[in-house]
């Protein structure tokens, strides 16, 4: 399977209907079916080539909604610095192996040939961020080994389209309102119209997702364009609009410090506490008028 088929194919619902117990205080007990979002492991595999044959390892698992997997695994390995772009991926496939149980549960993301992959290098740095052994200073160098060049964003946008950008993320969420249980990331032009939106129980997920799509359509960096995130901003997802070339990241929660000094260094406006119709601005707002 080409990863362009993963854009229509889903192996799992992303939701579940159970059937449970609606309880008042003071009311009525009634039974009612209740959607809730459904959670898989992903196992993210690299093939690549060492001496001359190819590789299989297993570099990371995550707990996510299943649905646009390989652009998950893609976008993961872009945040981790493995692929910069759509010419340092050959393929990217389910495990077809017979005797894993999980088979649709694992996805390989081979390598171009020219790819140098350091695997062990890789699995020390992920559990190390998992484990939260990495000290702010030490974030903030890797990112700059990653990524050198600031992002380009050489516009401006009026508040009003900012502070209408929180109910156009909703209503492009096709599972959230059933649900109430995920995160998204959204792609958005500078005149406030929404390109892309991804979904996922977990927010770094959603995001992988959606940088995964602009890398698979070779279209990172992404300048000139904003991410909405409906959770707070953490330093992992400035990290991660930072190193796809956005320029500004707003989100409807709070940010932290670490994400303010991220998006200082590299000039992304950061904008947190979107709703209500106000947002504070934390860093560059000069893009906002």
């Amino acid at each position: 399977m080409s990863w362009q088929d993963d854009l229509l194919f889903n192996v799992f619902e992303p939701t579940v209907a159970l059937g449970v117990r609606e309880y008042r205080v003071g009311g009525d007990v009634t039974e009612k079916v209740d959607y809730v979002v459904t959670e898989e492991p992903l196992e993210i595999r690299v093939v690549h080539w060492d001496s001359g044959r190819l590789v299989t390892s297993r570099v990371a698992v995550t707990m996510r909604t299943p649905g646009y997997d390989f652009e998950l695994a893609v976008g993961f390995l872009h945040s981790e610095g493995v692929v910069r772009s759509t010419r340092d991926v050959a393929s990217v496939y389910y495990c077809t192996d017979p005797n894993e149980p999980q088979r649709f549960n694992i996805v390989n993301v081979q390598l171009d040939p020219n790819v140098t992959f350091d695997a062990e290098s890789l699995s020390r740095r992920v559990f190390t961020s998992s484990a939260c052994g990495v000290c702010g200073a030490a974030s903030l160098e890797y990112v700059q080994k990653l990524c050198a060049i600031r992002p380009v964003g050489d516009f401006v946008i009026r508040r009003e389209v900012i502070a209408s950008l929180p109910s156009k993320l909703r209503g492009a969420q096709r599972f959230f309102t059933r649900t109430g249980g995920l995160h998204a990331s959204g792609l958005i032009d500078v005149d406030g119209s929404i390109l892309y939106v991804r979904e996922d129980v977990g927010r770094h997920n959603a995001m992988d997702k959606l940088v995964g799509r602009l890398l698979l359509e070779g279209r990172l960096p992404a300048s000139n364009k904003i991410v909405l995130v409906s959770g707070r901003a953490g330093f992992e997802l400035v990290q991660k609009a930072v190193l796809a070339g956005i320029p500004m990241l707003a989100a409807v929660g709070a940010p932290s410090s670490l994400a303010v000094e991220l998006a200082e260094k590299y000039g992304v406006t950061l904008v947190g506490f979107l709703r209500d119709n106000k947002f504070n601005v934390y860093s560059s707002p000069e893009r906002i008028i």
